[in-house]
């Protein structure tokens, strides 16, 4: 589970943040870390803690928060296409957040809350070998198809003229590899809950080691993005005779690596 999670984050920051064209982008800043977090905390409501109703609805709501994004994107005014994205990323994420508020509030303090604050931490503690085999299928037919077609990545980092010009459809791969990458995350999320900084960090450590070609950066970049949350999974195990949360360490890791990984010199994303 935390190989696939690490992928997961890692490769969906990966495509985002080359095909939106913005190096600070990742899934959180789409509304969909937060509408998986308002569907998995409604399925804790609903059916008190049942996987499937987790699953499913914090897939759809992480769909969902990306959908409403990009519908209000296209009402903005304000800015380049990138740039009304975030925006609206921005308030889609706010608004989730308050319904998660309100979620938090209306639950039962002696176990609903407990399970939605520790979901909302992110962690493996509860992962086992069935949860796994229910996560593998969509996390692997999104991964192996953004796999397949990783060198187009490439193409769409472009603007559309020069895309359109090299063959590519920039419209509909763009939104394809974005749905591919979200189903992945919204999957593992479901699973894991929230887990920040994976999918922002290892984008950036892959293309300071292989450069910007996509073709040789997103591979790399969903191997170092499982061994990172596998190492920081170990790390939380051990810290604690229980374990702590899985999400407050890869933040805090993620945290001081990227500021150490911006604040070197001679620091590019490509070569």
């Amino acid at each position: 589970m935390a190989i696939m999670l690490g992928a997961s984050l890692a490769g969906a920051g990966m495509v985002l943040q080359t095909v939106l064209g913005n190096p600070l982008i990742e899934p959180g800043l789409l509304g969909v870390s937060q509408g998986a977090a308002f569907g998995a905390a409604l399925g804790i409501l609903l059916s008190t803690g049942n996987y499937w109703h987790i699953s499913i609805l914090a897939t759809f709501f992480g769909l969902a928060g990306l959908a409403l994004s990009w519908l209000l994107a296209q009402s903005i005014r304000y800015g380049g296409g990138i740039l009304r994205l975030v925006l609206s990323g921005v308030m889609v994420s706010a608004f989730f957040s308050s319904g998660l508020g309100v979620l938090k509030y209306l639950a039962d303090p002696r176990s609903q809350l407990p399970e939605i604050t520790f979901w909302l931490m992110g962690g493996l503690s509860g992962s086992n070998w069935f949860l796994v085999i229910r996560t593998l299928p969509p996390v692997a037919l999104a991964l192996s198809i953004i796999l397949l077609v990783r060198w187009r990545v490439n193409l769409l980092s472009l603007d559309d003229r020069s895309a359109f010009a090299l063959g590519s459809s920039p419209g509909r791969e763009r939104i394809a590899l974005i749905v591919f990458s979200i189903i992945a995350v919204a999957a593992v999320t479901a699973a894991a809950g929230v887990v920040s900084w994976v999918g922002l960090l290892i984008p950036h450590v892959a293309r300071k080691l292989e450069g910007a070609d996509t073709s040789r950066s997103l591979p790399l970049s969903m191997i170092l993005g499982a061994i990172f949350v596998l190492l920081c999974d170990d790390v939380a195990r051990y810290l604690r005779g229980g374990e702590l949360p899985l999400g407050l360490l890869t933040a805090f890791c993620g945290a001081l690596m990227f500021a150490v990984l911006m604040t070197r010199r001679g620091n590019t994303h490509s070569r």
